[in-house]
């Protein structure tokens, strides 16, 4: 790998981001590491990706606020271009939709598709003039099978990947390789508090799986050895939807 590429991983400060970002420095990349408002998580995050001997540097912002994703990221981009874009940042608000409120469905639609379009633009033009870069976005299995409850989240990730393969079909001839990953129950902060003896005898590998897990297939995609990938949805769910 030629020195000091770049990786921006969208909400890393914990789970499954976290796990991304230090998988990638570990494979070579240095880190622009976005998070919201977890200052120490992400900092403890930046004390491991600077370990593996990469730098990390720590970009606070709503990835749904236009105008602060554009005061973060422009200033860098003027002088780098980030090789990969991992679109990572999400969260959910669960109800059933007969209770759900506008403002639950606006806001879990607005943090993955707005959080998508508005850094996945910015981060564009710079691989547009390289004809080079990666850019994974997060999906889930909700988006791919429907989850009760879920109507906002699984609505968002499918809009997600519906999106990852109209880039790809944009952005292959400039050699822009544009795909989803799609993680089943990991074990993190979102699956907290979930019934798990009534979860694990859905998942036909009779466990939950690991942020790492998920982050070595993102790392396969960002790495030479995926070249002829594109437009696909790679799902790491221990076969719990096929």
């Amino acid at each position: 790998m030629e020195e000091n590429k770049i990786a921006l991983v969208t909400g890393a400060s914990k789970g499954i981001g976290a796990a991304i970002a230090l998988t990638l420095a570990r494979d070579g990349f240095d880190i622009w590491l976005n998070y919201r408002s977890d200052h120490a998580a992400a900092a403890a995050v930046a004390a491991r990706v600077e370990a593996l001997g990469r730098s990390c540097k720590l970009l606070s912002f709503d990835v749904a606020d236009s105008a602060a994703v554009k005061n973060a990221l422009t200033p860098l981009l003027d002088n780098d271009s980030p090789h990969v874009l991992v679109n990572n940042a999400g969260f959910a608000k669960d109800t059933l939709m007969v209770w759900m409120g506008e403002q639950e469905w606006k806001d879990v639609l607005s943090v993955h598709l707005d959080g998508f379009f508005l850094v996945t633009k910015l981060v564009l033009v710079g691989m547009l003039k390289k004809r080079a870069g990666r850019i994974i976005n997060i999906a889930s299995t909700s988006g791919e099978s429907g989850v009760p409850g879920q109507v906002n989240y699984s609505a968002a990730k499918a809009g997600l990947i519906g999106a990852t393969k109209s880039l790809a079909a944009e952005t292959a001839k400039r050699k822009i390789l544009v795909n989803a990953v799609s993680p089943g129950f990991i074990a993190t902060e979102m699956i907290e508090g979930l019934p798990m003896e009534r979860i694990l005898p859905m998942i036909p590998m009779g466990r939950v799986g690991k942020a790492e897990e998920v982050a070595e297939v993102v790392a396969f995609l960002c790495s030479d050895r995926a070249s002829y990938i594109t437009g696909q949805v790679i799902s790491v769910n221990g076969g719990a939807y096929m």
